[in-house]
């Protein structure tokens, strides 16, 4: 299905938040280091406790948290974290250098910064902060992306700290790691100019870029989240939360766009079948004796343990569950999401999936009957748990189902590793911020941006053509090489081995070579740069080749010696290939005079590289095996 997104009024708006390298946290002096495994730690437990503003109103968002009753543990890592994380310690003052890290980012977006930078409290209610607030300080204004499709506006630059590190959940607890909160994270809003899945990914690319490129922010799995905001015209605006690898995000938003039509579809069909919100039922009936004889495991496992199977009745909603809402997920999935997320129950199961699970036609007969429903035009939801986790989830679900005559709720939702999304929470409330009174409010001086300017970010079209026209490396490895992480090590490679090792073999060793190994298990971020740079130097002297980098790595990841390595590879020198090769001539005499010239030479290549391989240049063991083979087999 080809998706016309200008013709929906798609809209998409990024907010990128990715961790600052500064020294401390952004309110304490611990470390912006995560703590390692073995460190000592000591463990809070706290409950969250609702209550109205003072308008009388309460947040839908924290609503739904304290529906779901869950202690939230907070892990103190020894050295890592401090009162101030734990929130028994007023936040101290805003880490200056973060600052002006930002700033410099801000300036490379064209963006204006403010003239004083006040703190604000964002309402945060799932646990992930101590205080139940995030602290935020709006640092620039404005700016813009260039893209070919038109330019793409930035509306805000924050600075803020980021949040605990979830380790651990279960229906009833969650365990956070406080390491991680308070580490400065600079989020970057867009406006919702963009207008296409593929003009999202390359936004999104460049701004990610440019923070790469500042040499301020830090690497690695964690560091970058990207959330969306997606909207279609006559749909609803949903905010999408951690979106970690940039090539989904194309995938996100076509399942989103995908997802939304089928609702609005869906809305369509119910009222082509002239059912109403009133039409769904507010109670649900206990069939357990009706499944007691079931064959399905779930179901006889959760009988024996004392729990109950409950059932919806749907009248006039045959079909409608097993609508496909975008790959892979039905509407029966949406519903499934709201009872797991609201009542922290396994899932459901609904008739339009059924005969399955063990449920049989037998079974599914008896219900429908029992039901007093109609098998050629109604459906009905199963869920098997306790009374008062069922209750919780059915009330949800069933508000979920009249909103289907409704369209697309406003809400926030997950991304999953293959693109789709899943129900996460109600939005929050619109008034949610709100200033922080112990912070005293930072002018941005002339100081402040004297050390801004000090910080130079260079354009990521200035650095591809370096990359291309200077260093000598192609251009396909040198776009790689400028979307990844790895890009300021090669810089720094690329000048410590000046005139030793080419450029095209450091790019290859760190986009090819180690994430290869990556993906085989080798644990390379382990190798430091001092061991990179003996490696690279060997294999620019001569000294090993550069078709052994893989097994050198591997060799010095293991801890075992590369001067013990560099000794077993030493290239061999051409008099001593010469002898090899006359050797593997000489010992297949017989079936080089019988095959010829060029038959001969792939066999004596392959005898010869069986000893030379990593030792030798293929090129020069080539024009060795031809002259030598020439020679043989002239009379």
């Amino acid at each position: 299905m080809e998706i016309e997104y200008r013709k929906l009024g798609l809209k998409v708006g990024l907010e990128i938040h990715q961790q600052l390298d500064s020294k401390f946290k952004l309110f304490c002096s611990c470390p912006t280091k995560l703590a390692p495994e073995n460190v000592k730690y000591r463990e809070v437990t706290r409950n969250l406790w609702l209550s109205k503003s003072e308008l009388g109103e309460i947040d839908p968002a924290a609503l739904y948290e304290i529906a779901r009753g869950r202690k939230i543990v907070y892990r103190i890592p020894e050295g890592h974290a401090c009162l101030v994380e734990l929130d028994e310690e007023p936040p101290h003052d805003i880490n200056r250098e973060a600052l002006v890290i930002s700033l410099s980012i801000a300036k490379a977006l064209n963006a204006r910064p403010v003239d004083e930078v006040y703190v604000m409290r964002k309402i945060v209610v799932d646990g992930s902060n101590t205080a139940g607030f995030q602290r935020t300080a709006i640092i620039a204004l404005g700016g813009s992306i260039e893209d070919e499709d038109g330019a793409v506006g930035i509306q805000t630059i924050a600075l803020e700290e980021d949040a605990a590190r979830k380790i651990a959940e279960e229906s009833d607890y969650v365990v956070y790691n406080l390491d991680r909160l308070g580490i400065p994270l600079i989020e970057i809003s867009t406006a919702p100019d963009i207008g296409t899945p593929e003009q999202a990914l390359r936004v999104a690319y460049r701004i990610g870029l440019i923070m790469r490129l500042s040499g301020k922010v830090k690497r690695g799995i964690g560091t970058i989240r990207q959330d969306l905001n997606i909207s279609i015209e006559s749909g609803e605006r949903i905010e999408v939360k951690g979106v970690d690898k940039l090539e989904l995000i194309p995938k996100v938003i076509t399942y989103e766009v995908l997802r939304q039509l089928s609702l609005l579809d869906i809305r369509e069909e119910l009222r082509r079948r002239r059912l109403k919100p009133e039409d769904i039922s507010e109670f649900y009936i206990d069939v357990s004796e009706v499944m007691k004889d079931c064959r399905s495991r779930i179901i006889k496992t959760s009988l024996d343990r004392g729990m109950k199977v409950y059932a919806l009745p749907l009248p006039g909603f045959k079909g409608i569950l097993g609508r496909e809402v975008c790959s892979g997920r039905r509407f029966g999935t949406e519903l499934s999401d709201y009872a797991k997320a609201w009542g922290s129950v396994g899932g459901l199961i609904h008739s339009d999936e059924l005969p399955a699970y063990g449920i049989s036609e037998k079974d599914l007969e008896s219900l429908y009957k029992y039901l007093g429903l109609n098998g050629d035009r109604d459906a009905f939801i199963l869920i098997v748990s306790d009374y008062e986790r069922a209750d919780r989830a059915f009330k949800a679900v069933i508000n979920r189902l009249k909103y289907a005559f409704i369209g697309v709720p406003k809400e926030t939702r997950a991304a999953n590793p293959d693109g789709t999304t899943r129900y996460l929470r109600p939005q929050p409330g619109a008034a949610r911020m709100y200033p922080e009174t112990d912070i005293l409010p930072l002018r941005v001086d002339e100081s402040i941006l004297r050390e801004v300017e000090k910080i130079a970010i260079p354009r990521p079209e200035d650095v591809l053509r370096i990359l291309v026209e200077e260093h000598g490396i192609s251009r396909e490895l040198a776009s790689q090489l400028i979307r990844d992480p790895s890009l300021h090590l090669y810089l720094d490679l690329v000048e410590e081995l000046r005139d030793i090792t080419s450029p095209q073999i450091i790019a290859s060793t760190l986009i090819v070579h180690m994430k290869s190994l990556k993906r085989d298990g080798i644990e390379v971020d382990r190798i430091s740069y001092i061991d990179l740079v003996k490696i690279l130097s060997a294999v620019g002297r001569g000294e090993i080749a550069k078709e052994v980098i893989p097994e050198a790595i591997k060799v010095v990841v293991s801890g075992s010696s590369f001067e013990d390595f560099l000794e077993s590879r030493r290239v061999l020198s051409v008099e001593e290939l010469e002898k090899i090769v006359e050797e593997a001539i000489k010992s297949n005499a017989d079936l080089v005079k019988s095959r010829g010239f060029e038959r001969s030479i792939g066999l004596i290549m392959g005898k010869v590289m069986s000893v030379a391989r990593g030792r030798a240049d293929g090129a020069l063991v080539n024009t060795l095996v031809r002259k030598k083979l020439q020679e043989f087999l002239t009379p």
